[in-house]
């Protein structure tokens, strides 16, 4: 049997919090999950996003911990366009969460942008230049 990538999971403090930011982003999650200890949204393409809170993970492993210093994992959202980019960039600095990086024009073809999420991990937000 091959094994294939089926969900990507993120760890969370506030759950409600956390799927306010990522619904700004597109992402179906239902509203009666706001109060769960676990939940999830599958994409289009059949790929699950996961979301726990710190109290779920540590319910089976009681010596998990926050990680500091840094993200482990990045999410990256496409945008139709590089005034996407910058629109959504700005909607979501607007609605009070972190800018990290204001949108820039990379030297590998792409407007790109980050912001973090409720829980500090950085979102990148990207669309190819032309």
């Amino acid at each position: 049997m091959t094994p294939r990538l089926d969900a990507i999971g993120l760890v969370v403090a506030d759950m409600a919090a956390s799927l306010a930011f990522y619904r700004r982003l597109g992402l179906d999650i239902p509203a009666d999950a706001d109060t769960a200890p676990h939940a999830e949204a599958t994409l289009p393409s059949g790929l699950r996003v996961l979301w726990d809170t710190e109290e779920t993970i540590r319910s089976f492993d009681p010596e998990w911990a926050r990680p500091t210093g840094g993200e482990r994992v990045g999410l990256a959202f496409l945008c139709d366009s590089p005034a996407g980019v910058d629109s959504l960039y700005a909607e979501l600095t607007g609605a009070g969460y972190k800018g990290h990086l204001e949108p820039w024009d990379a030297d590998w073809g792409q407007r790109y942008a980050l912001v973090l999420d409720p829980d500090g991990c950085a979102v990148s937000l990207f669309a190819n230049a032309t």
